[in-house]
């Protein structure tokens, strides 16, 4: 972090953002939202880990700068955040946002790095490993570094997402997801894992205000109450009773495919997400023009389950 000054704001500002993003922050020692702002501000800089600079401009010691900032995005209060890059202003936010907004506003314009990722990837490799042993709190923590290293990383927000809920820590999993939230909802450029991410934390909350018992004595009363058999798998689906939620999905999808909106089915297919491993990285050394599948993540090794399920499901469907 540095503060900047009439004196070396060409250097520290203007050229510095032509080797690497800078993050300006416009700030006052009478802002109280400045002062919440900040130490975020600084935390980030850290879990970047080089990805960009902070700079920290007083409006009241250098208000030159501060006003033609002001000026040019039309904003009249602090704090007010503007991103260097190129040696221009190219984006902006106003005011003490939430630490996940601020990494959406980051991940937008700072560039993942190829020594971050790889080491993300490697915790992500080395969790698997943990995770095929059983210790899932030990995976945790390789998870948890892996999404500090390199937050765009959605491989690794996934397993880490995933294996928090496994343990019950819901919470915890909601405050990992909220920076991939507006991810995961894009219709335009979906993630299928993101979605199902989604959908497994909506369960939840489902799950919370459901009664099973009066759940399944409405089901057994009228086999197409929909609206019961759907919270019903919901509850299995957040007690991780994922076959018994599938199952009920199922019967929907058999009676009414589009049903509200397919709400069975692609809470099915979300299920079927969660179960799969992704497929492995493409090798680097693979040869130029070869064909790759991408957009799914079931394309691993079988899993006789898996497969089965997904034959009911296409059964269903055609």
């Amino acid at each position: 972090m540095i503060d900047i000054t009439l004196q070396n704001f060409e250097a520290e500002l203007i050229t510095a953002s032509r080797n690497q993003p800078v993050l300006l922050d416009i700030w006052a020692p009478w802002c109280g939202p400045c002062r919440t702002l900040g130490p975020i501000l600084e935390k980030l800089e850290t879990a970047y880990a080089g990805r960009f600079a902070l700079a920290k401009l007083n409006s009241d010691e250098v208000p030159e700068i501060a006003t033609q900032l002001s000026q040019m995005f039309g904003v009249r209060s602090i704090p007010f955040c503007v991103m260097f890059i190129d040696g221009q202003p190219v984006d902006g936010f106003v005011g003490a946002l939430p630490e996940a907004q601020i990494r959406e506003f980051l991940d937008k314009h700072v560039p993942p790095g190829e020594m971050l990722e790889a080491e993300a990837d490697a915790d992500v490799a080395e969790a698997e490993g943990l995770m095929a042993e059983g210790d899932l709190e030990a995976a945790l923590g390789k998870l948890a570094h892996a999404v500090q290293t390199d937050p765009s990383n959605d491989a690794a927000r996934f397993d880490y997402v995933k294996a928090l809920l496994e343990l019950g820590l819901v919470a915890e999993a909601r405050e990992a997801f909220a920076p991939v939230a507006v991810k995961a909802a894009d219709t335009l450029t979906p993630s299928p894992r993101l979605a199902a991410l989604a959908i497994w934390l909506a369960a939840f909350d489902a799950a919370e205000a459901a009664d099973p018992g009066a759940l399944k004595a409405a089901i057994a009363a009228n086999k197409r109450d929909f609206d019961a058999r759907f919270t019903l798998a919901q509850t299995h689906l957040a007690a991780q009773r994922f076959t018994e939620a599938m199952d009920e999905l199922l019967e929907i999808i058999m009676r009414d495919k589009a049903w509200n909106g397919e709400a069975a089915r692609k809470t099915y297919v979300a299920i079927l997400e969660l179960l799969t491993k992704p497929a492995p990285k493409p090798a680097a050394e693979a040869k130029a023009g070869a064909l790759e599948l991408t957009g799914k993540a079931a394309v691993g090794h079988s899993d006789p389950l898996i497969d089965s399920y997904r034959r009911k499901l296409s059964m269903a469907l055609f």
